[in-house]
């Protein structure tokens, strides 16, 4: 039995950086996971969604070369190597995380912990390991478990699969390929299938995906995953689905039948189970009903020493849309803040007002700030500026690739206090506007930047006439 100043629940981006900081300011840390090290995001999340992504674009790069006088066949993919290369660097990647926790001194336990009674002032936890029950103390825990893929209870769910599934398991390419779900994972990797070649279609129930996202956002993506092939179905209810003798999945929807060889349903994250059967309810901790645990401005839950980080926690409480904050960069700010309050004496908070956000779908979407509606909701007198071009990349091609870009400004003060954008590379544009407004930039001082010419992020810089609504 060890006693540890920290225990973290979770080996996922929040509870690495909040171990790894900790222990590297001289805290005795323990941390349990039950599976591969990296979470959702190094697993089956972002960083294997991020590599299909890539090789879901090199089709349409093959045909852009051709543009600019390059002289290609007709490229042929293969799908399981790309599969087994995107596996064996998600093992490498758990190794590094692997090292790096024991490199800073923590102590890694491979199983499933659960929190017990308090014993002489310390929390109790049972480790649940391979070679049986491990029973540790600590004076603090932090619980970074994250959220897992969920599934309507509707008849034939069984047909269908989750995210974690396209990401990290090996499949044949579909020739037909549906995507139930408008938000992040589903856009992304309904543009990574149909980069690849499979017959995409994605039903959503709203008129448009990317809810929360802004308007002009959503609408220019819209019509860029159109352009790019990807059949889209909006208002659209899926009332049950089956398997027919052939093996295709049929989908009974309120706007006739569609059908499916590979149908994902990306519908949502939630907590639960992840929060379930480790110890917080007999501990009394305060959780919402969909089992996120509860935690004020500093991750403090409601049981002293108690605290909890990333998709698993709920910090609506002061003032924020916790949904919108289920991000791994965001994780990590969180885990790190405890580190820095508990052990370091730096007590500060995460900018949550300037999180950048990509959606790596094609074309890509970046956001940053306050959508125009949501502004005008919270009573800002904004002036709005946006521009729509195609890219000098696409600009041999003659065709009909588009970027819209756009900035929120209010009015009363000058500053941005939102910027988004639809098109090549607004992963990487977007970091560098996010850095702009967490200092505080104006408008002015946008104006006043020189651009990089030519280039797509100099737009940014040169519009100066506010479109008027």
């Amino acid at each position: 039995m060890a006693h540890y100043d920290l225990f973290v629940i979770g080996g996922g981006s929040g509870g690495v950086a909040c171990a790894r900081r900790s222990a590297a300011y001289g805290a005795s840390v323990g941390l349990a996971e039950g599976s591969r090290m990296g979470g959702t995001c190094v697993i089956r999340g972002c960083v294997p969604k991020k590599l299909m992504h890539y090789a879901g674009l090199f089709g349409d790069f093959v045909q852009t070369a051709r543009s600019f006088g390059w002289k290609a066949g007709h490229p042929e993919h293969d799908f399981q190597a790309l599969l087994r290369a995107r596996n064996e660097e998600i093992a490498r990647l758990n190794g590094i995380y692997v090292g790096m926790l024991e490199k800073a001194g923590v102590a890694i336990h491979a199983g499933r912990a659960t929190l017990g009674p308090h014993r002489d002032g310390a929390f109790t936890i049972e480790v649940t390991t391979a070679g049986g029950p491990e029973h540790h103390s600590a004076d603090r825990v932090v619980v970074a478990v994250g959220a897992r893929p969920v599934m309507p209870d509707i008849e034939g769910i069984e047909h269908a699969v989750t995210s974690d599934f396209m990401l990290e398991e090996i499949y044949p390419l579909p020739r037909r390929f549906t995507v139930v779900g408008a938000g992040y994972i589903g856009l992304e990797i309904a543009g990574i299938m149909n980069g690849l070649g499979a017959d995409t279609t994605l039903l959503l129930r709203g008129e448009e995906p990317l809810r929360g996202f802004d308007d002009d956002l959503r609408r220019e993506i819209t019509a860029g995953l159109e352009r790019h092939g990807l059949t889209i179905r909006p208002k659209t209810v899926v009332r049950r689905i089956a398997k027919n003798a052939d093996g295709a999945i049929v989908l009974d929807t309120d706007r006739g039948p569609v059908e499916a060889d590979l149908l994902l349903y990306a519908t949502g994250r939630k907590p639960i189970p992840q929060t379930e059967n480790i110890g917080l309810e007999a501990l009394g901790v305060e959780k919402t009903a969909d089992g996120s645990i509860c935690v004020d401005a500093a991750y403090r839950t409601n049981v002293e020493g108690l605290y909890a980080v990333g998709d698993g926690s709920d910090h609506a409480g002061f003032g924020l849309d916790a949904g919108q904050h289920d991000l791994t960069p965001v994780a990590i700010a969180e885990g790190r803040v405890i580190a820095e309050t508990l052990y370091n004496d730096n007590p500060h908070g995460v900018r949550y007002d300037t999180i950048p956000t990509a959606v790596f779908a094609t074309p890509q979407a970046g956001s940053v700030g306050l959508s125009e509606a949501y502004a005008r909701a919270l009573d800002y007198d904004i002036a709005v500026y946006t521009t729509s071009f195609r890219p000098m990349l696409h600009s041999l091609e003659k065709g009909d690739q588009r970027t819209m870009m756009k900035l929120i400004v209010d009015k009363a003060t000058d500053r941005v206090i939102g910027c988004h954008m639809v098109g090549d590379d607004a992963s990487e544009i977007i970091q560098g506007l996010a850095v702009a407004m967490t200092a505080g930039a104006t408008k002015a001082q946008f104006d006043a930047t020189v651009g990089v010419h030519p280039s797509t992020a100099e737009e940014f810089v040169t519009m100066y006439q506010p479109v008027q609504r």
